[in-house]
């Protein structure tokens, strides 16, 4: 199994650290729960040391890396390009007549 030594601190509601998997692995926890994953996936660190592998789709979708002093994300746009959706007024879609009608 070959894998870079580095981990990279990823957030999402709690903070984990992860590795992505260059090969298959598998392993028993200390739980006695058996863990596989394909190369691309990631093994994951939680905060309390307990590893896991999440499948990447998944966890690509979960948790944002946080990058270190002088690292940037390439794949995201640069801020000056992101533009903010104003908020739109509220309309009623119902017809002016159509509420209730007391006799």
């Amino acid at each position: 199994m070959k894998m870079t030594n580095e981990w990279t601190t990823y957030r999402t509601r709690f903070l984990v650290k992860a590795k992505q998997l260059q090969y298959s692995l598998t392993f028993t926890d200390a739980l006695g729960r058996q863990h596989a994953g394909r190369k691309g996936d990631y093994l994951v660190e939680s905060s309390d040391g307990v590893l896991r592998i999440a499948p990447r789709k998944i966890f690509e979708d979960v948790y944002v890396p946080m990058f270190g002093a002088g690292e940037q994300d390439v794949s995201l746009p640069p801020i000056s390009s992101l533009v903010r959706k104003l908020p739109q007024p509220c309309r009623d879609r119902r017809s002016p007549g159509a509420g209730l009608r007391l006799s």
